[in-house]
């Protein structure tokens, strides 16, 4: 039966999109997916700006010559292509882990320049399978989520760009059949066939490891919807927990999100410390520390903030960059300025009590907050602007399947809402 681009591409919500990003490599997985792609477009009679682009990441002699085999195809489509290079020295172990972020950075950029949040990738059910399969081989994740969930049908990168995967649903197999009736040829890559990396070695052991993401996304509903209904952020830094939280299903993951955002650490903290931590939390009184974060009971609520050890030393961050996990640098500092912690000028920031805690619970919260100064003096808080709060899980990729809970924890420190998922049950969809 031939493929149906409606039935791939209609479940995406392109109404206010006018400019599509899709990667192509020049395999047979990214060919298909522009060619499907340009052939729904054309049958909508939709006016999309559609871009192709290829990450030449300089690895292979050939590689430069593909990236122009592809520019020569997509312009027998009439189809608008750039070459993205891979520039700068190359890491000589972890290279195909190097070379995967380089590639999601460059499409993002390539994206921001071309006008559009979204990039069409061409991830099948074999990689998925494979996916899932290296997961649990590795065994189960003490510190992140249900790895049987596979890859998320769509990611968000940096708040901004989403990376989709409308063929998830489709073999390998099916798409070159697709390719071969319509007369199309492709590239074989010979990293593919190397044994090197383990995604070869999987391939070959012919996986047939079938992705479960429901449990994934379920656990996620649930503990956003905890995390929504009773947790408070009452002053800087300090975030108030109703212990009824941990009776409910997904209170543990709520938890494990709340301390992995609170102390900025990018994996969530080990399941079996989190289950011990909340057993522990049944007591009348616990301080403890998980995850960098300092987890307070005390009259009648859980109190959260980050420990003040281990802070950054006072340094002018980039633009872009991370601070202690928890804030992004999203403007220019002025002369002389740098971030650092806000130490013992956190009593002169400290206001009025929240009702449950204490003078002391706010000023220890305060004092790990970032704050700018110039030499020894102290200039003043470093949020709203030049810091931002960033969620320490989610600073690089944010799959789908999470999208509750993070919208969740962003209104806990009062940012923006996220841009909705490109699906139009603005979720996941399930292929």
């Amino acid at each position: 039966m031939p493929l149906d681009p409606d039935a791939l591409f209609a479940p995406l919500d392109l109404r206010d999109r006018t400019t599509i990003l899709v990667a192509i490599s020049g395999g047979s997985d990214s060919t298909a997916l522009l060619h499907l792609f340009k052939t729904f477009a054309a049958r909508r009679a939709v006016a999309f700006r559609i871009v192709a682009a290829t990450v030449d990441h300089g690895l292979r002699a050939a590689s430069a010559g593909e990236a122009q085999t592809v520019a020569q195809f997509c312009a027998g489509l009439g189809i608008e292509h750039v070459t993205l290079r891979w520039q700068g020295e190359k890491p000589a172990t972890g290279v195909q882990a190097a070379a995967r972020l380089a590639r999601y950075r460059l499409l993002d950029e390539a994206a921001r320049q071309a006008g559009t949040d979204i990039v069409l990738l061409g991830h099948t059910a074999d990689d998925q399978s494979e996916t899932v399969t290296m997961r649990q081989a590795r065994g189960p994740s003490t510190t992140g989520r249900r790895g049987d969930a596979g890859m998320a049908p769509a990611m968000l990168l940096g708040d901004r760009t989403w990376f989709v995967r409308p063929l998830l649903g489709l073999s390998r197999a099916t798409l070159r059949d697709h390719l071969q009736k319509a007369g199309i040829g492709w590239i074989d890559d010979p990293t593919n066939r190397d044994r090197t990396f383990e995604r070869v070695r999987t391939r070959e052991t012919s996986p047939h490891a079938t992705p479960d993401p429901a449990g994934r996304l379920a656990d996620s509903v649930r503990a956003a919807a905890l995390i929504a209904a009773l947790a408070t952020r009452p002053s800087p830094g300090l975030i108030r927990v109703d212990p009824d939280l941990f009776g409910h299903d997904g209170g543990l993951t709520a938890l494990r999100l709340l301390l992995a955002v609170t102390g900025g650490t990018e994996h969530l903290p080990d399941a079996a410390r989190s289950k011990a931590l909340i057993a522990a939390l049944g007591e009348r009184k616990t301080r403890a520390t998980l995850s960098r974060t300092v987890v307070d009971k005390r009259h009648g609520a859980v109190w959260l903030h980050r420990e003040n050890r281990g802070l950054p030393a006072p340094d002018r961050p980039a633009l872009g960059a991370i601070w202690d996990g928890r804030f992004r640098v999203v403007a220019p500092l002025g002369d002389g300025l740098k971030i650092a912690m806000t130490g013992a000028n956190a009593r002169d920031l400290a206001g009025a009590v929240p009702p449950g805690a204490s003078q002391a619970l706010v000023l220890a919260a305060l004092t790990a907050e970032p704050a700018c100064r110039r030499g020894e003096v102290f200039v003043g808080p470093a949020t709203p602007s030049p810091l931002s709060p960033v969620l320490a899980p989610w600073r690089l990729f944010l799959p789908a399947f999470d999208l509750a809970p993070a919208a969740a924890l962003r209104r806990l420190l009062g940012l923006s809402d996220l841009p909705p998922s490109p699906w139009r049950d603005h979720i996941c969809r399930r292929p």
